[in-house]
């Protein structure tokens, strides 16, 4: 008989920052200080979300503008939900975590007289957008951050590593578990703090705009950890993804439309106008299901920007224009063929406004944290900036906190609570996003969720590892936190409820187990049985 083998055990780090988006790296490089240990499971400048944004940073540094009128709009479209103290935050340091990107070399694009070029987006009163190469920001924010972190003596770089889950020791995070490159073998990291910074959810669905590692990693870890989950049911659909098969979809920014790309059907039927009085610049929600509905009753959508940029499309949006070349489609003279597809998560693991969890030692930012800035719907443009100004907050807040010293000895010989299982199965993903897709998508119902939440309940009890497994696991949280909102607030749509319920105006922040529970509702409780 073989002796057991225990998993080996990393030299300690002070802190781990686990994603290496611009939550990720922002963290990391405020934790000056600290000896971080920042973990990706793919690569420095090219793993997860942050490096597809397209649309910008909405920031207020116009002549015009103000941090108060960025909070006016960013909590006028977030359903009546949103934390004011943390949109307050967001859009009043917002400018000095910019300043700072421009000292670090970041390149944003510059008008005729030399100056930041600011473009205007749906639901935005002012042009306060910054861009980067015209459509992409993301990639030259994270060009910038990682530039930063890789000249920090006291960041060290693990990639390509899977982080699989928490380490606790008598309610307290103290490190991770991480699947080594190559081997798989599981190595515990010991730390006095962790940080989830991992990214969305957006591979839950068929259809979406997010990258391949957007699994719900960080909010899967800290469900089964026990910390606080918030407003999980509020998920964005982003109105225009590049109708053309890929995944993910091809994203055509939300700026499209602010620089007069319009909606039409397969007649040249331009319909927003009557769905809404601001048009194309509606909400990201209202102009989602309006294209939805479009193309459930059997005609096909298009985003024609022939008039508004004709010649100019390849310099203004030289990404978009990429994308659709490579499938066929010439922006210059014909429209876009476009769906709605999943793009933002809301909501996360419940943090304070220093990023603080409800579980000693761990932190999170950026799309993995829920700090309430967003509420049911976010302001296009936000996303950057929370994780710029978010992850920035959380790095300071590490290096302020009293924390324990990371030893091996607290944690060797530890296991992580993940089920053996059986292997990842493309199948079983499939169908989890069809699922998803189908019954807690842009328009939902009691019976769809129900539905939903058993068959994943039936495949978590298979007992799948790593990404299957947190796919699974969150799509279940989702289902069951949609079910019990019984009304419609912005980004979540129910048919059967179809008007906001005065009595549904607040967050819903509980742990997993509080979620399965499922309350009193009869059938709240035969989803989560």
């Amino acid at each position: 008989m073989s002796a057991l083998r225990l998993p080996a055990v990393a030299p300690p780090a002070d802190v781990i920052v686990v994603g290496t988006g611009v939550a990720g790296l922002s963290a990391a490089l405020a934790a000056r200080g600290r000896r971080v240990r920042l973990v990706t499971k793919g690569r420095l400048t090219t793993s997860g979300s942050s490096p597809w944004a397209q649309g910008g940073v909405a920031v207020a540094l116009g002549e015009d503008d103000a941090p108060e009128l960025h909070a006016e709009d960013t909590l006028r479209v977030a359903g009546g939900v949103a934390d004011a103290g943390a949109v307050r935050i967001l859009t009043e340091e917002g400018p000095e975590r910019i300043a700072e990107l421009l000292r670090a070399g970041a390149r944003f694009d510059r008008d005729g007289r030399g100056l930041l070029d600011r473009g205007r987006e749906a639901a935005h009163s002012r042009r306060r957008i910054l861009h980067a190469g015209g459509d992409a920001t993301g990639r030259e924010l994270v060009r910038a951050l990682a530039a930063a972190v890789e000249l920090a003596p006291w960041i060290e770089i693990l990639e390509e590593s899977f982080v699989e889950d928490l380490l606790l020791d008598d309610g307290r995070v103290v490190g991770v578990v991480v699947a080594a490159p190559g081997t798989g073998d599981r190595v515990l990291h010991p730390a006095g703090a962790v940080v989830l910074a991992t990214g969305g959810i957006g591979q839950l669905y068929r259809h979406t705009t997010n990258p391949l590692e957007c699994t719900g990693d960080g909010l899967a870890m800290a469900a089964r950890a026990g910390a606080r989950l918030a407003d999980l049911e509020f998920v964005q659909f982003h109105p225009t993804a590049l109708s053309c098969g890929r995944d993910p979809l091809p994203l055509l920014t939300e700026a499209l439309r602010g620089e007069g790309a319009v909606l039409v059907d397969e007649t040249g039927y331009r319909f927003m106008p009557e769905v809404d009085s601001r048009a194309e610049l509606a909400p990201r929600d209202v102009v989602a299901r309006a294209i939805w509905r479009r193309r459930e009753s059997g005609h096909e959508v298009f985003l024609d920007a022939a008039g508004s940029l004709g010649l100019r499309f390849p310099s203004r949006f030289p990404t978009v224009f990429e994308e659709c070349r490579r499938h066929g489609v010439d922006p210059r003279r014909e429209p876009m063929p476009v769906t709605p597809a999943v793009h933002y998560h809301m909501g996360g693991v419940a943090t304070d406004l220093e990023g603080r969890t409800s579980l000693p030692g761990l932190w999170a930012a950026g799309e993995t944290a829920c700090t309430g800035v967003h509420g049911a719907n976010r302001l296009a443009s936000n996303s950057l900036l929370e994780g710029l100004v978010f992850g920035h907050r959380v790095g300071r807040d590490v290096v302020a906190a009293n924390l324990p010293a990371p030893s091996s000895r607290r944690v060797h010989g530890a296991s992580p609570a993940g089920a053996e299982g059986v292997s990842q199965e493309a199948a079983v993903r499939r169908e989890v996003r069809d699922l998803l897709w189908r019954k807690a998508g842009l328009v939902r119902s009691a019976e769809g969720l129900a539905e939903a939440a058993e068959r994943l309940q039936r495949l978590e009890e298979v007992g799948y590892r790593g990404e299957l497994r947190n796919l699974v696991e969150v799509g279940r949280l989702v289902s069951v936190a949609a079910l019990a909102r019984e009304e419609s607030r912005g980004a979540h749509y129910r048919a059967d409820f179809p008007d906001p319920d005065p009595s549904w105006r607040r967050r819903q922040a509980r742990t997993a187990a509080e979620i399965l529970r499922g309350g009193d509702r009869p059938a709240l409780r035969e989803a989560a049985r």
